[in-house]
């Protein structure tokens, strides 16, 4: 330990906690929340949940302070934070235990990735303090603390409710798609060639490239618009669905609580199927590959659509565009369809 912070003696417990709390850390990550056989008080559960993750952040703060300058602590000394910081973590995993599937899925995956980012924060700063030379305050442990910091801070961000932790999931959903169809938008503007300046500096010389295969034929741009009617129909369900969530979805009830994880899972599907089918449609086009990515992506929103018609967030004034939506996903998975068969 010559080369470490601290003598072996002192450096002893702080490799115990820290191989604690790389087990806790796993087992927080992998493992099961303990079911609820009684009422659960989700407001007291984030009470003592926000009060241990500040005690963490604390016995952080004391723990880096500790090891800042000379003279180190003691041995007894080390125990002593190191005891302190071990009980705080055991604390905060412990109380995450406490949050039942029942109160959602989707929040306790929300609440699990909070509290292990929290576990990884405080593992990174021990083990900086025990591997880093003692020449005076090292950046990486700066760093390491303000990390844990971080991850304690972002627990005010957290969701409270099953329905809030849907709405979380529907507006990372919403910024890919939106990013994929400008994406699309702004290649289609190209006046031909949607690789211009990717390939422009392998050209060599001044003539112009003839591989027809870096652009669109007509027919090309013809399927490629009901495509994007089918992308810009996966938008328009997320907007809605973000709509009728924030009107309607409930959190208080067993089985609402159950339908909001179901549109959080089949949602989660909608942005990959777009990127796929956006992908797809560069040139060179492949005809079977952009049929297979309509088909799933179609598939995929009408499972969405029909999740929503049979939940508790969709009201009449929903059934509309539920409806307009629907038709709008066959009308363009059929059009793209023709299209490419007149082509073939």
């Amino acid at each position: 330990m010559s080369a470490g912070n601290c003598d072996g003696n002192v450096a002893l417990p702080l490799r115990n906690v820290l191989n604690s709390l790389q087990c806790i850390r796993d087992r927080v990550r992998d493992g099961e929340s303990n079911e609820s056989h009684g009422a659960f008080n989700l407001s007291n559960f984030w009470d003592t949940l926000n009060q241990a993750v500040k005690a963490v952040s604390q016995e952080a703060t004391k723990l880096s302070l500790a090891f800042s300058s000379q003279p180190l602590p003691s041995q007894q000394d080390a125990e002593t934070l190191s005891e302190s910081m071990l009980k705080s973590i055991l604390t905060l995993s412990t109380v995450y235990y406490w949050l039942p599937k029942s109160q959602g899925v989707t929040l306790r995956r929300q609440v699990r990735d909070g509290t292990v980012d929290v576990l990884e924060g405080v593992a990174q700063l021990v083990e900086v303090i025990v591997t880093s030379p003692l020449e005076s305050l090292s950046q990486d442990q700066l760093t390491s603390t303000g990390a844990v910091w971080s991850a304690c801070d972002q627990f005010a961000q957290i969701p409270r409710d099953n329905k809030a932790a849907l709405l979380v999931v529907l507006s990372s959903q919403v910024g890919v798609v939106k990013d994929a169809l400008e994406e699309m938008e702004q290649a289609l503007s190209e006046p031909q060639d949607p690789f211009n300046d990717v390939l422009d500096d392998e050209q060599e010389g001044d003539s112009p490239r003839s591989n027809l295969d870096t652009y669109w034929s007509e027919n090309d741009r013809s399927v490629i618009a009901p495509c994007q009617g089918l992308m810009k129909a996966a938008a328009a369900c997320l907007r809605k669905l973000t709509s009728a969530v924030k009107a309607n979805g409930d959190s208080s009830v067993a089985q609402n609580v159950a339908q909001l994880d179901d549109l959080a899972d089949i949602s989660k599907e909608i942005s990959p199927s777009v990127d796929d089918l956006a992908l797809c449609l560069y040139p060179p086009m492949d005809y079977s590959g952009v049929e297979n990515n309509t088909s799933k992506l179609a598939a995929v929103l009408k499972k969405v659509l029909q999740i929503i018609r049979s939940g508790h967030v969709c009201g009449e004034s929903e059934l509309t565009w539920v409806q307009f939506l629907d038709g709008a996903v066959d009308h363009n998975l059929q059009k793209a369809k023709d299209l490419m068969d007149q082509d073939s």
